[in-house]
């Protein structure tokens, strides 16, 4: 006869399909935090007093905290359960949603929105785990995480358009206060849908986590304000070697303590290391194209903030189409390394498109194509990169891979996006101070991102290509 605990578990799991699309909504929330507040910087500037050089840390605070403590949030739903972490990053998340929304301040602003990182982190690799092991068919896994994945890529792109539609109609505040209904109804849901997963005894690296998450911190400041100080400069040099100093210091830390929160043993599974490599190089290749392609149809072609947002629709809807109908189907049949090198080939064509466009380009002449392609890269490389990455881990660890390969893919977008925001603008001012044009200058700095782009998603397919196993 089953115990009552092997009934429940089985009507929850007969519940997977619902369960699946909770976590789904999670990822597109916790995706979409990082974009949605793109339109609405100058209104929140204007409101806050934010300095122009200071405006960048209301992205940079939820991405690096996010980032920065998914190994953290891995390790907790390992110990502690996924269900449990998944509960409480959404509380985290739902208050800070409120105290970003109600902001009187730099400094408010700035730490709600690193507390909506820090449960961002708690929520991802939580919910990633409760995917995996409520889907055990493999034909019904490649199709959940079509879903998932469709719901990651949807939230970033989803997230321009709504900042947009928001920002005209409502107001800036509105950008943070919606995730607070959507919050409330997914933790009501939780205990019902959701399996309660396996605990394990253990404790916690806060100073491991700590250190990684200061590492990314002055990593990515020193990037972002190198092209104001000089490269060689003291200020980007010290920080530079702050944060080389700090990611010494965590690995030294998983090397000695017994409990790390990241075991180096774990890049010994198979694919595991260059697969993250890949991940963190595709976020660092996509997001700058999303980021530029956006400020490329608002700044150059002049498009409001509602219609960069329905331009963006053709590529977001694309991309949901492909990973929930066709991903998990091509996987099947090629293998994950197929559709992985073929949508980072396919995602690199893509960039050299748009670092051609002009400045009196057209949407359909110049970016649809364009846009279309960039679609089709994405929705075969995210799953298959994914899968890749944790295709060797053992089933104990799935915690730490799936925050590990999230990490990866937050780093990726962080240093990425700093990197190429400081080439675009390195561009724009030398040819401003050449005598060039406004518009000629500001388009050429984002052809520049779109090149570098390009290189790094062409880096990850040699990566990809040399280093991946098939099986």
């Amino acid at each position: 006869m089953p115990t009552v605990a092997q009934k429940t578990q089985n009507i929850q799991y007969d519940k997977r399909w619902t369960a699946l699309f909770l976590l789904c909504t999670a990822q597109f929330m916790v995706i979409m935090d990082t974009s949605i507040i793109g339109v609405a910087l100058p209104a929140i500037k204007e409101a806050l007093g934010y300095s122009q050089a200071n405006l960048q840390w209301i992205f940079n605070a939820y991405v690096i905290f996010f980032g920065g403590l998914l190994l953290l949030g891995g390790r907790l739903s390992d110990l502690f359960g996924a269900r449990k972490i998944f509960s409480a990053g959404f509380l985290i998340l739902t208050v800070a949603s409120l105290l970003a929304g109600l902001a009187w301040s730099e400094a408010s602003m700035n730490t709600g929105r690193a507390l909506q990182g820090f449960g961002s982190a708690l929520i991802a690799p939580a919910a990633l785990t409760l995917v995996m092991s409520m889907f055990t068919d493999p034909k019904e896994l490649g199709k959940a995480l079509g879903f998932w994945g469709a719901s990651a890529a949807a939230g970033g792109s989803a997230g321009v358009f709504l900042g947009g539609v928001i920002t005209e109609w409502l107001s800036w505040r509105w950008v943070f206060l919606v995730n607070i209904p959507v919050g409330i109804l997914v933790l009501v849901f939780i205990p019902t849908l959701l399996l309660a997963g396996k605990k394990k005894q253990g404790k916690i690296d806060i100073i491991g986590a700590l250190s990684v998450t200061l590492a990314l911190v002055m990593a990515v400041y020193a990037i972002v304000t190198a092209d104001q100080a000089g490269w060689a400069s003291l200020q980007t040099l010290g920080l530079l070697g702050g944060a080389t100093a700090f990611f010494i210091t965590f690995i030294l830390i998983q090397r000695s303590t017994k409990e790390p929160l990241m075991p180096l043993h774990i890049f010994k599974a198979p694919n595991l290391p260059a697969a993250n490599i890949v991940m963190a190089l595709l976020a660092a290749a996509w997001i700058p194209l999303w980021f530029f392609l956006n400020l490329y149809l608002q700044q150059v072609l002049q498009f409001s903030a509602f219609n960069s947002g329905l331009a963006l629709l053709p590529m977001t809807i694309a991309i949901m189409i492909l990973m929930v109908g066709f991903t998990g189907q091509l996987v099947g049949k090629f293998g994950f390394k197929a559709n992985l090198i073929a949508g980072l080939l396919i995602l690199t064509l893509s960039l050299i498109l748009f670092a051609q466009v002009p400045v009196n380009g057209s949407f359909v002449g110049n970016v649809l194509v364009a846009s279309l392609l960039a679609a089709l890269g994405m929705s075969l490389s995210y799953i298959p990169g994914t899968i890749a990455s944790m295709s060797g881990a053992k089933p104990e660890e799935t915690g730490l891979a799936s925050g590990l390969v999230n990490t990866s893919y937050q780093v990726g977008s962080a240093l990425g996006l700093a990197a190429m925001v400081a080439l675009a603008s390195s561009k724009t001012s030398s040819l401003l101070q050449a005598g060039s044009g406004q518009i000629e200058a500001l388009n050429s700095g984002f052809h520049a991102a779109f090149v570098g782009a390009a290189l790094i998603a062409g880096i990850a397919t040699v990566i990809a290509l040399v280093f991946i196993k098939s099986k």
